[in-house]
């Protein structure tokens, strides 16, 4: 936790000098900062709102992503920068890269700048069906993607014995679950994955005016972006709408993204397998999951809450799919 605190104070100081400077150089001519804000809800990275000024009175927003202090930060931003590089022109509403600076050259730490997406994170229950849909077909979409050239394989850092077995979770059923994960990976078909497609990397359009007019207008953090099966992507996102949302919608976000279209691994026990891995990979973070829900507005989900959820969610699938 103090480390998590350390990087808060951290990221409500001011853009550090030498990144300032750096920004600075990439902008149009004529154009200064005028505004910074810290962007809440990010685990890994600060994240500032930028506001550019013009000569003429004209404003934008940009938005600089820093990571301070993180392992691996250099390729963390080496596949962001890719990622936005290559899905320009594809239909997928992702921000535009203006520049990376990966390994700290001019900044004080690795860095990244890109255009601002409108819209923001909805998190509540409320309408969450309908933003499933959404979600779906826009996962879809993005698995449609073909790059050119392929990108990185993904990595699936959870194991047998780094699981963390909830307070009060059926020790019989996290066993089972377990043993599904030491079982050999399923065959799979590659695609363009997000790897952490969830509704916190997702901005919504959402008139009060008009609820079942709600659109999706950007998705955002791509540095986990990788090759690897559908299935891994809508496990992701089927986990944590089980815990934003209760335990039965992961199973439903599964089935929505078929109706969109997708296709999931044929048989049952395949299916367990990717699902039960991203479960059991969410017992290793939960707290990190439920902070930034928290800071969003959503007191209610305490660790404890999510804890309770991800084991009735892991209870499900054991006894839907197994």
């Amino acid at each position: 936790m103090g480390v998590e605190r350390e990087r808060a104070r951290s990221a409500e100081q001011p853009v550090r000098p030498l990144t300032l400077a750096w920004v600075s150089r990439h902008l149009e001519a004529g154009e200064r900062i005028v505004g910074s804000e810290v962007l809440h809800g990010g685990i890994t990275a600060e994240m500032r709102k930028l506001t550019v000024g013009a000569r003429d009175g004209r404003t934008r927003d940009l938005v600089l992503r820093t990571f301070v202090d993180v392992e691996d930060a250099e390729d963390w931003l080496d596949r962001e920068s890719v990622a936005l590089t290559l899905l320009v022109g594809t239909g997928v509403p992702a921000p535009g890269l203006i520049a990376v600076d990966a390994t700290a050259a001019h900044c004080e730490f690795p860095s990244l700048l890109m255009t601002c997406l409108p819209g923001r994170t909805v998190l509540e229950d409320e309408g969450v069906e309908r933003r499933a849909s959404l979600l779906a077909r826009h996962l879809v979409a993005i698995h449609a993607v073909r790059p050119v050239e392929r990108v990185r394989g993904y990595v699936a850092l959870t194991t047998a014995d780094t699981v963390v077995v909830p307070e009060g979770g059926d020790a019989a059923v996290w066993a089972a679950a377990i043993d599904v994960i030491r079982g050999p990976v399923p065959r799979w078909e590659g695609r363009f994955l997000h790897r952490d497609f969830q509704p916190g990397n997702v901005l919504f359009d959402a008139p009060a005016s008009s609820p079942a007019g709600v659109r999706i207008a950007g998705v955002v953090d791509w540095a986990g972006a990788c090759w690897g099966p559908a299935d891994l992507d809508v496990a992701h996102c089927c986990t944590n709408l089980a815990l934003l949302h209760g335990p039965a919608w992961g199973l439903r976000f599964a089935a929505a993204y078929e109706e969109a279209g997708g296709v999931l691994a044929a048989a049952a026990s395949e299916r367990l397998y990717w699902l039960v891995r991203d479960g059991l990979a969410a017992s290793e973070e939960v707290r990190q999951f439920s902070r930034p829900w928290r800071e969003a507005g959503r007191t209610e989900l305490t660790t404890r809450v999510v804890e309770e959820r991800l084991d009735a969610y892991v209870t499900i699938l054991m006894d839907t799919l197994r």
